[in-house]
């Protein structure tokens, strides 16, 4: 089940499919962190559990690449990177409709409700209101039916805030492909008919990825990328994108 793209003794980089939670699950459904503690067992087999350390977070629906550290002090390193916006991080997005313009930087204020676990956009002085601030590339945008006008758009995070692709993309008309939590034509299924994003599309999946990551290794200084285009899905009505 876990799909390793890089390991040694401090880190190891994988693929997180769409379905699990990107930490420990409080349920009793798997999660990544259970599958990596597995897989250091297995190789290593020693008392007590595997130190899995979590640099960063993607939603249960989303897709994408991650790190996570084996050792505490490669742990705080990683974070102090994702703190100091050294850590890079880029994703694909299919978003309902097109954009005006097809580069763009966009700069909000969310805030975030965890009894709902949402966010929305809101003015700059709204209490507890935190800058988010991403950049969207146009690649493509092509008629799907029965979805009708999509855009496959990469999205580089400028900042890292609760949901916030989903968000902002959703506060400017452009909501991602099969979000049941913020565009309003997936929600609960009631508004799409036709399964909405059923069938022939498969399970209902955000069309969100995150496909490439870039750090410095804690232990060499060397600068590490890595990449993987995600497959399936509605990935898979972009011609040459699969």
């Amino acid at each position: 089940m876990l799909n390793i793209l890089y390991e040694d003794e401090q880190i190891i980089v994988v693929w997180k499919p769409v379905g699990l939670e990107s930490q420990s699950s409080r349920g009793f459904g798997a999660d990544m962190v259970s599958e990596i503690q597995r897989h250091i067992h297995k190789l290593s087999p020693k008392g007590g559990e595997p130190y899995v350390g979590v640099i960063h977070r993607l939603d249960k629906p989303v897709s994408g690449v991650m790190v996570y550290a084996k050792e505490k002090k490669t742990a705080a390193s990683l974070s102090k990177q994702v703190a100091d916006h050294k850590m890079t991080k880029k994703y694909l997005a299919v978003l309902c409709g097109k954009p005006v313009d097809s580069v763009d930087n966009f700069v909000d204020y969310l805030l975030k409700d965890p009894v709902e676990n949402s966010s929305r956009i809101v003015d700059k002085g709204i209490n507890g209101a935190k800058r988010a601030e991403l950049r969207m590339r146009a690649l493509e945008t092509k008629e799907v039916e029965p979805y009708g006008t999509l855009t496959l758009a990469e999205i580089e995070l400028l900042t890292g805030r609760h949901h916030q692709i989903r968000v902002q993309m959703a506060g400017r008309g452009l909501p991602l492909w099969g979000d049941r939590k913020y565009n309003p034509e997936f929600g609960g299924g009631k508004q799409m008919g036709r399964g909405a994003g059923r069938g022939r599309m498969g399970r209902m999946d955000v069309g969100l990825s995150a496909y490439q990551i870039g750090f410095v290794h804690p232990g060499t200084g060397e600068r590490m990328e890595f990449e993987r285009v995600p497959d399936g899905g509605i990935f898979g009505e972009f011609v040459g994108r699969e």
